[in-house]
């Protein structure tokens, strides 16, 4: 982390200096960041696909969450609850299958339990995010078998600091009409590394194009807000670390809090807060048999509150969860190097109140792991296991005479994940990258123990005690040209699932007891294991060309998943359709400007239980310049969204909530962030 950390500052220099009209000989030479996540070894070539959003990019891209940030990546799409409740959704896998990492810990936040749980980091505070498509079980668990989002920021300190840097940035408008400001200070002495940071965020009633919404069947009135759908949030973070040029030993606290808006029950908001305390230390170019050692624990406490219309408190959840990691670089043997580790989580989960679906539980992880990486004819060759155990325990009914719950139960998995992966670069502009990998996943406590009616689904959701261990095959494999200010990448995947937990239908309706004392017929929806296959295609391409005192970029993306329960013949709930995204920017001076069409297909493959979404497409423009403010380095942009005020619905979203909440309409958002 550190190399990435200070490639990334050289980076920020370049484009400052650049900006200020120096002459080239005068510029910082750029090099491009490493990759962290799940990349141990610090390769420069990774099998398995990472994207990467920084600098300006990430600047120009950050939405309200990470879902809205990240929607339309490579392969990630985003499950929509409104505009304040969506999370990445990794080539067709969502909830428990997408770890959401924080610096690469943890978040022990419930947004995997129900599509109405934001996740609690906000993307005005982070520099870097990596998303990591695919399988990465091997590294960070069962949870990871879709792919891992790494959300990065220098709250603890990795390199040493001689002087105070820092950054501000507001933001202003958007269909949300956004008014939001963030800030950061680091400073050191050299030894001592300190960081701080702040945020807050307040937005409306989401803005859309003319639609009419529909709640149990009945059409409502038209409207032009997405009901419900207001935030604000705000948070900061404090942290401290010894540096050498080797090495860092740090700590940092944060805290994050959020009311938000739900918009399928109008008079319901939620209170949202989190407080994290984490520890890491990483020391490199030892001596003897290890050449680094890199070491993290993390501790959060979490609170989610379900806030009715009266001002009484209808549901709580909460999570303590306690993360320990480390992971140890051996010398290399024989041409061989690798890094071996362990890792060890605690999650303890409470749901009260009338609308709690899932018992208090506790879920204990530990796991160990070695990545071996070595140079062969074929290219570089890697190859890994991990060994984990899992325990969930259910502490059954608080109070017996309830019987919703049963007794306690716990349930003991023994998992096992490898892989196997190769880059082969077999002609100067020509690489392939493989990989080849075998996961499990343990249960999470609501898929073996709900019971009840999940009021953000509308559907009465039974778990089964009973369920093994997921378990998957996947293979990737991608085919690379870059030449010059040139590339084009086209990959091909394919999970097949043996245990696939789905939630599914059942078709029967379950009798519940109304606010009014009337009885009320909900559809049961039950947690089972199917035989299931994803596959699909990711292409992207890139043309870099100069016209006079002008530069501009091509590009374009194409994605598409289908998706299969190979035991009822009906395609999975909830997949994105093919899309494709077209772009153009371009660059004389300051100036920078950019196009971009995104274009959704129709999504008619669906499960009897849902219908169709229309295809559309959205045409976004931006424009963006750089100068100096005071001796800093400033970036002002403006960002037309919509531009032509389509009525559009996300495919991804649970369809008692797609009716209700349209995407953006036509919105302006002003921002400048000032770095120094």
């Amino acid at each position: 982390m550190p190399t990435t950390l200070s490639r990334h500052r050289r980076n920020a220099l370049a484009c400052a200096i650049a900006s200020l009209g120096l002459p080239v000989a005068a510029q910082v030479t750029q090099l491009d960041p490493v990759v962290v996540t799940g990349n141990p070894l610090r390769s420069d070539d990774l099998a398995a696909p990472v994207s990467v959003l920084s600098g300006d990019a990430l600047v120009l891209r950050r939405g309200s969450s990470l879902g809205d940030t990240l929607n339309g990546q490579p392969g990630v799409s985003s499950t929509y609850f409104g505009p304040n409740a969506n999370r990445p959704v990794i080539r067709g896998l969502d909830g428990d299958r997408v770890r959401i990492l924080g610096n690469a810990g943890a978040s022990f936040d419930a947004s995997s339990l129900s599509f109405d749980h934001a996740v609690p980091i906000d993307p005005l505070v982070i520099e870097r995010i990596e998303v990591l498509r695919g399988p990465a079980a091997l590294l960070y668990g069962g949870s990871a078998v879709g792919g891992v989002v790494n959300a990065l920021d220098n709250r603890i300190p990795k390199s040493p600091l001689n002087a105070p840097t820092g950054a501000a940035e507001l933001r202003l408008g958007g269909a949300e009409r956004e008014r939001s400001a963030a800030a950061l200070l680091e400073t050191g002495n050299g030894r001592w590394a300190l960081h701080a940071d702040a945020f807050g965020r307040q937005t409306s009633d989401l803005r859309v194009p003319r639609f009419t919404p529909v709640e149990d069947g009945a059409a409502l009135p038209e409207s032009t807000r997405v009901r419900n759908s207001a935030s604000r949030a705000s948070g900061g973070a404090l942290g401290a670390s010894f540096t050498t040029p080797t090495s860092h030993l740090g700590a940092a606290v944060d805290s994050y809090d959020s009311r938000y808006g739900i918009v399928a029950e109008p008079d319901v908001i939620i209170r949202m807060q989190r407080e994290h305390l984490a520890l890491a230390g990483e020391w490199r170019e030892l001596g003897g048999p290890l050449r680094a050692v890199r070491a993290q624990l993390g501790r959060t406490v979490y609170e989610h509150r379900e806030i009715e219309g009266t001002g009484e408190v209808g549901t709580t959840f909460s999570t303590r969860g306690t993360e320990a990691r480390i992971e140890a670089e051996h010398a290399a043997i024989g041409g061989v190097r690798g890094v071996l580790g362990a890792q060890f989580e605690r999650s303890d989960f409470a749901a009260l109140g009338a609308e709690a679906f899932v018992p208090g539980t506790t879920t204990r992880k530990q796991g160990v792991f070695l990545l071996e990486e070595t140079a062969w004819p074929l290219g570089t060759l890697s190859a890994g296991v991990r060994l984990e155990h899992a325990r969930v325990d259910s502490a059954g009914d608080a109070d017996p005479a309830t019987a919703q719950f049963g007794a306690p139960a716990s349930r003991r998995f023994s998992l096992r994940s490898v892989s196997l992966g190769n880059v082969w670069k077999f002609a100067p502009a020509w690489s392939l990258a493989t990989t080849l990998a075998s996961t499990e996943r343990a249960p999470t406590s609501f898929e073996l123990y709900a019971n009840g009616v999940h009021a953000a689904t509308g559907a009465y959701e039974r778990g089964d005690a009973d369920l093994g261990a997921e378990r998957g095959r996947n293979l990737d494999a991608a085919l690379q040209w870059a030449a010059g200010r040139s590339s084009v990448r086209v990959g091909v995947f394919e999970a097949r699932f043996s245990r696939f937990i789905n939630l599914a239908a059942t078709g029967a309706t379950v009798d519940v007891v109304a606010e009014d004392g009337s009885l009320e017929a909900v559809p049961e929806y039950v947690f089972r294991s199917v035989r299931a296959r994803l596959r699909g295609i990711e292409a992207q391409a890139k043309h870099r060309f100069d016209a006079g005192a002008w530069s501009f970029e091509l590009s374009g993306q194409l994605d598409l998943v289908r998706a299969d329960d190979l035991s009822s013949g009906e395609p999975l709930p909830r997949i994105a359709p093919a899309r494709l995204r077209l772009g153009l920017d371009a660059v004389t001076g300051p100036w920078t400007g950019s196009a971009e069409l995104d274009h959704a297909a129709r999504q008619g493959r669906v499960a009897a239980t849902d219908v169709a979404t229309p295809g559309h497409s959205l045409l976004n423009l931006a424009l963006s310049r750089r100068f100096a403010l005071g001796g800093s380095d400033a970036l002002a942009f403006v960002k037309l969204a919509n531009a032509t005020n389509a009525l559009a619905y996300n495919a991804s979203t649970i369809p008692t909530v797609r009716d209700l909440a349209p995407l953006p309409g036509r919105s302006l958002k002003l921002g400048l962030r000032v770095s120094f």
